[in-house]
């Protein structure tokens, strides 16, 4: 599964869970964006933003998220199926 992006990229942290978690990162600052993580009661992976900061993302960062997020839900129903 594609984790880096143009001005962007997943970290994967450790599994405590069932489910994966993700750091959303900047490439250039290694600023922390936020995370990726399952979100029970829509039973999806969502975008958390990383609260008390100003956070910009344009329309690339955010086609970029939803691209990673998109693959990470196809790889959770294929795992599920099996």
């Amino acid at each position: 599964m594609k984790t880096e992006y143009k001005h962007i990229y997943f970290a994967e942290q450790e599994a405590k869970t069932k489910t994966k978690k993700f750091f959303i990162k900047n490439k250039d600052s290694e600023c922390l964006l936020g995370e990726v993580k399952w979100y029970a009661p829509w039973r999806k992976y969502c975008l958390f933003p990383e609260p008390y900061k100003e956070l910009v993302f344009c329309t690339e960062c955010l086609a970029d998220i939803q691209d990673f997020i998109n693959n990470l839900m196809l790889e959770w129903r294929k795992a599920r199926n099996e």
